[in-house]
């Protein structure tokens, strides 16, 4: 099977002196994210280094311009800084490592996060460390198939529950829900791979304001279609007049939002649900 991987990290990898483990299809997706950085002067941060191949593979791979620092718990692993790298030991679920890292190492272009797995270190590393990424940088979490196993945490705060909750406040940053709802500007968009998942930081666009535009072109005055399609509007436009009686009884909002959500489910939920399985 790893005959079939061309990815130039899978390269890298065999070619390391020393040991290290990575799931076959990481390759690809490594090459994807990375290969921006290949041959730049950039600060490159691996948690998780174990018996350091995977430092030699980023070296190898990112070449001799890349300042790559490894953090393990491991105090052995300082023995790699005779090789050329900058080795940190620490925990990564501890904010207070994470403060005195930031000082010591300033702005990161890249981190990996291949350390322990469990929510509590994949959440407090994305939290402690986002706001030192470069633009244009990102952090990279893998192994996240731990947040649909046991023994990696409570699962209501699995770390894929924490990326659709940073998902949720990426949207809300939309001009008519940025007022309403929890927002946030330190990452620009997320990209979710096979158990790993990127966070891209770009400030400037990540900050600009949601506003509508008109290119002003040509008009040809076509009608706007879109709403003959949404099961949801045309119950709005069915709806008989009868029911408007609601709005005059004592809870009616409560009432009306129930009413709502009935006809929503009824009408607007039956092609979609199928896909929710």
């Amino acid at each position: 099977m790893t005959d079939q991987i061309t990815a130039e990290t899978y390269q890298a990898y065999t070619r390391s002196p020393y040991r290290s483990v990575k799931h076959s299809t990481y390759f690809d997706t490594y090459d994807a994210l990375f290969e921006r950085y290949r041959g730049k002067e950039i600060t490159f941060v691996e948690i998780g280094i174990f018996t350091g191949g995977s430092l030699f593979m980023w070296r190898d791979y990112l070449g001799d311009k890349a300042r790559i620092i490894g953090i393990d718990l491991n105090p052995n692993a300082v023995k790699w800084e005779e090789h050329g790298f900058e080795i940190f030991i620490g925990s990564q679920s501890d904010e207070d490592f994470w403060e005195d890292f930031i000082k010591k190492v300033g702005p990161i272009d890249v981190v990996l996060d291949d350390g322990g797995h469990t929510y509590e270190q994949q959440i407090v590393t994305t939290e402690c460390l986002i706001d030192s990424i470069k633009d244009g940088g990102m952090l990279v979490v893998e192994d996240t198939h731990t947040s649909y196993l046991r023994g990696f945490g409570a699962r209501r705060f699995s770390f894929m529950r924490y990326v659709k909750r940073y998902a949720d406040k990426i949207n809300n940053r939309f001009r008519r829900l940025k007022k309403k709802r929890k927002s946030d500007e330190r990452v620009w968009s997320i990209q979710i791979f096979e158990s790993i998942v990127a966070f891209h930081v770009n400030r400037k666009a990540s900050q600009l304001e949601s506003q509508p535009t008109d290119n002003n072109g040509e008009d040809d005055k076509a009608e706007n279609y879109r709403n003959y399609d949404n099961a949801i509007f045309q119950a709005n436009q069915d709806l008989p007049k009868a029911f408007a009686f609601i709005k005059y009884l004592p809870g009616s909002e409560r009432l009306t939002k129930l009413f709502w959500k009935v006809v929503t489910n009824a009408k607007g939920t039956r092609r979609s649900a199928k896909y929710f399985r």
